[in-house]
């Protein structure tokens, strides 16, 4: 008689899991999208702040260096609070700051909208993956944690296309406002339907930090920098590639980098499966694609098929590296693997930029048609270095 009323407590509870968890991974998926944003957005806002693209790329660059450099202390030292309030506050935070940026009328208040949130974006990464676990269990921790990081992917993948096809249909502005308003209503939903989740215990991160004693561990975050700076050299200002080079319309560039999010899923499924084998192998050959894809890009501008073939080509490549740096960084050490992941997402965060500086000079002193043979050039420093990495594996 028991067990016959307590299945649809289960059930029910099971289902209010499940919701939650899929909230969170929104939620992830429009935080990231944040970060991401901008990079399609940069033509249409320099446009109208009357700026010039590599002036306006440098927000990009702000976002990526406060995230590196607050990424780990501040996930320290939050990490241990109430995870439901916390996430709440943190949508909040990205509502307001979303806002702010729709209302900007110059380059200094956008900086600010930008800089408040990379400062909880590293917070929620780094601990909305070990909540959805908690939340689902031992027996089904995994998929959780796999669901919250195809919100992140699925950021990473498709927040750019979404959020410029979006522009031509509402404006910059109300890209921003959208994601004002979806945050907010996530912020809401969580309040309402999380769970409260036991709180961790504060961890001594003096202990966890004698990781960056391990010269490999710490060659191998250094070539997540390198890796990064290549891949956010081009990618960047792909959008302004696509305007001014490859001769594409403006209100059509969303489209186009749809297409470049949505090939760059076989990346993500082929790093995934070549990562197991050889995390430095992998690096390796999709730096080698990587470095092809963004040099060809402005011979293969005058012809529509090829120009597809590249860009296919840079997408796979770069999407796959994405996890195959995590996964490399983090199969450096034995203990503190939650502190290697968030090194490696602040040494990404510096090579994105990184690479965002060096466009913005490329652009300045060369001209945008030069922006793919110079990430070619980075990503090739890369590779040489990938022989000096595996020197010092233990």
């Amino acid at each position: 008689m028991s067990a016959t009323c307590a299945s649809p407590t289960a059930a029910s509870t099971s289902r209010h899991t499940s919701l939650s968890i899929a909230i969170l991974a929104f939620s992830a998926f429009l935080i990231v999208t944040t970060e991401f944003l901008i990079v399609g957005l940069l033509p249409a806002i320099a446009r109208d702040l009357h700026l010039s693209i590599s002036a306006t790329g440098q927000l990009v660059t702000l976002f990526a260096f406060t995230v590196m450099l607050l990424g780990p202390p501040l996930t320290a030292a939050l990490s241990h609070l109430d995870r439901k309030k916390l996430f709440v506050t943190i949508l909040c935070v990205f509502a307001a700051a979303n806002g702010l940026a729709a209302m900007a009328e110059n380059f200094t208040v956008l900086a600010l909208a930008r800089i408040v949130p990379a400062m909880a974006l590293p917070v929620f990464w780094g601990t909305a993956s070990e909540t959805a676990g908690q939340l689902a269990g031992p027996e089904h921790a995994g998929r959780a944690v796999a669901r919250v990081y195809l919100g992140i992917s699925a950021a990473m993948l498709l927040g750019i296309p979404l959020g410029t096809v979006a522009s031509t249909l509402i404006g910059w502005r109300g890209s921003f406002w959208l994601l004002a308003g979806l945050s907010l209503l996530m912020a809401i939903a969580l309040w309402w339907l999380m769970p409260s989740v036991a709180r961790t215990a504060k961890l001594d991160l003096r202990q966890q930090a004698k990781i960056f004693k391990d010269p490999y561990f710490v060659a191998n975050v250094l070539l997540s920098v390198v890796v990064f700076t290549a891949m956010f050299v081009g990618y960047t200002y792909l959008a302004d590639l696509l305007e001014r080079v490859a001769g594409i319309p403006a209100a059509q560039v969303g489209w186009w980098l749809m297409g470049f999010g949505a090939v760059g899923l076989i990346g993500n499924w082929l790093g995934g499966k070549l990562v197991d084998r050889s995390p430095l192998n992998a690096t390796r050959t999709f730096l080698v694609l990587l470095a092809l894809g963004m040099a060809a890009l402005v011979p293969a501008a005058q012809s529509t098929l090829l120009l597809c073939a590249v860009l296919a080509l840079w997408g796979i490549a770069n999407t796959a590296l994405y996890p195959i740096c995590q996964v490399r960084v983090m199969a450096c050490v034995s203990q503190a693997k939650a502190l290697a992941g968030t090194a490696n997402v602040s040494a990404a965060n510096a090579g994105i930029g990184l690479g965002a500086i060096i466009g913005a000079a490329t652009i300045s002193n060369l001209g945008t048609a030069y922006i793919g043979y110079v990430a070619a050039g980075v990503a090739v420093l890369a590779l040489v270095s990938l022989p000096l990495v595996r020197r010092l594996a233990h």
